[in-house]
């Protein structure tokens, strides 16, 4: 069972999600219309709530969670992910704000309150520090994570693209779950 009610809350998924069998999804998350959570991620909304937007992909391995709010924290901090964005593989996303259109590289971190605008790539491996704002329309890497350069139109056009190819996989994979 990888949608798991925690504390009376269960997840709500949009029309056609897809959820890999291996993926645990659980408490106070809202998964947007045609998005798709690939095998071994763990998107846990136990201490506050996660909002992920449509179209969106959540590669494997990828660990989503929030920052509960206590006494060092009074308000702690949801995490938001917005549409037609990518997580890559093994990303960790802790109580952070991600707009739409993002990419985020292959085992990226972003830590708790950081915000990232729209439009923009964050490189594999890239850590972005908490409290910290990516402005949209860069590349961002390293750790911790530094503006490169101007994202360029074609680098622009194709987050669309990946996402829109991840929601044609993700049909694919809801299709053969469903014949079995």
């Amino acid at each position: 069972m990888n949608i798991r009610t925690f504390k009376g809350t269960t997840p709500t998924l949009g029309a056609r999600v897809f959820v890999d069998p291996s993926a645990v999804v659980l408490g106070d998350v809202v998964i947007g219309d045609d998005t798709s959570v690939w095998p071994l991620t763990v998107i846990r909304g136990d201490m506050h709530r996660i909002r992920i937007g449509h179209s969106t992909s959540i590669q494997d391995g990828s660990v989503l969670h929030i920052t509960h709010a206590g006494p060092f924290n009074p308000d702690g901090f949801p995490l938001t992910i917005g549409n037609h964005v990518t997580v890559g593989h093994q990303a960790m996303l802790h109580g952070c704000t991600i707009g739409d259109r993002v990419l985020v590289g292959m085992g990226a971190m972003i830590m708790d309150g950081a915000v990232v605008e729209s439009d923009v790539v964050i490189g594999a491996g890239s850590l972005v520090p908490p409290g910290k704002t990516l402005e949209s329309g860069y590349l961002y890497v390293g750790r911790p994570a530094k503006q490169v350069r101007k994202l360029t139109d074609k680098e622009m056009d194709y987050f669309t693209y990946t996402t829109g190819n991840y929601v044609k996989l993700k049909d694919q994979h809801r299709e053969e779950s469903w014949a079995d």
